[in-house]
């Protein structure tokens, strides 16, 4: 006979990435670090920002995950009492479309505990109150559905959004864009590589100012009758 899981498994941060490193991080837009981790990072493109136009989308911030389980929100509540300052809550509820996962009262708790961004791969409710909270809000849509209070569920364990596994140890960068995911002992790498592709892509973008058609490395390629054949 399989036993009865406790209601809630907590566990605690292992890393937790210092206030100037998020600062260093948060200066660059998501398509930078992603391409200081080799193209990758980024959560599903169904994940993006609940009202574009009245609520903030920029946000870099140390991931508190949270597993509620579909259409329960024990887990959810009880994160508000691990949420440290500067944290980005992040609820994965395995794509459940059944009912929210989040509503705004929830979400102004946990403003007020310190978080700085709702993120889930399920659905959020009460628009209206969560445009008061004003924090940013990254979601896969909308329902008036109200989950159960019941769990089991889990705070701080890994989870899993899209093909991205997420620890409490990582930490979230989200633009308009989308939200990318930066593990926690990368993120220094990850800042030094954002800074050498600054210097490239600013350096691109004078160039298309002046009136680059098309970058010098594909034009030599295109001149190249060796490796470019011509058919008519």
């Amino acid at each position: 006979m399989i036993e009865d899981p406790p209601l809630l498994t907590i566990q605690s941060r292992h890393l937790s990435v210092a206030d100037n490193v998020l600062k260093d991080l948060s200066q660059f837009p998501t398509s930078f670090v992603v391409d200081a981790m080799n193209g990758k990072g980024a959560l599903p493109h169904t994940i993006t920002p609940l009202s574009p136009a009245t609520l903030p989308a920029r946000f870099c911030g140390r991931a508190l995950t949270v597993d509620p389980g579909p259409a329960d929100v024990l887990a959810v509540v009880a994160a508000l009492g691990e949420i440290e300052s500067g944290d980005v809550l992040v609820i994965a509820t395995g794509g459940h479309t059944g009912c929210a996962a989040i509503g705004d009262r929830v979400i102004g708790m946990a403003r007020n505990a310190g978080a700085i961004a709702i993120v889930t791969d399920g659905l959020v409710r009460d628009i209206d109150g969560i445009e008061k909270v004003g924090l940013p809000v990254y979601c896969a849509g909308v329902s008036p559905n109200s989950p159960y209070n019941n769990g089991p569920g889990t705070v701080g364990t890994g989870i899993v959004i899209g093909d991205r596994k997420i620890t409490r140890d990582d930490v979230l960068l989200g633009d308009r864009d989308g939200v990318v995911v930066v593990p926690g002992e990368q993120v220094a790498d990850v800042i030094e590589r954002c800074c050498h592709i600054t210097e490239v892509e600013e350096e691109l973008d004078a160039e298309v100012e002046q009136g680059l058609c098309v970058p010098s490395a594909m034009q030599e390629l295109l001149n190249d009758g060796d490796k470019v054949r011509r058919i008519s």
